[in-house]
């Protein structure tokens, strides 16, 4: 359960600095650009998912090594 954790905040890290880097330089880099919902919301969803990532980690260093 501890891996799994951490390969999701891992990924929703990635995604979401991609989204940022997306918004300040506008490489086509990320997937949170391409979802049309989030139109004009981009940067809030990538700061949302950076936090999750963070989240994650957290919960993920809590439950242990079992």
């Amino acid at each position: 359960m501890k891996q799994s954790l951490e390969v999701l905040g891992f990924i929703a890290l990635v995604q979401g600095a991609m989204g940022l880097v997306h918004e300040f330089t506008r490489w086509h880099v990320g997937f949170v650009q391409r979802l049309g919902f989030l139109h004009g919301y981009e940067v809030y969803a990538s700061v949302g998912l950076v936090l999750l990532a963070f989240a994650l980690f957290a919960v993920a260093e809590g439950r242990g090594s079992g």
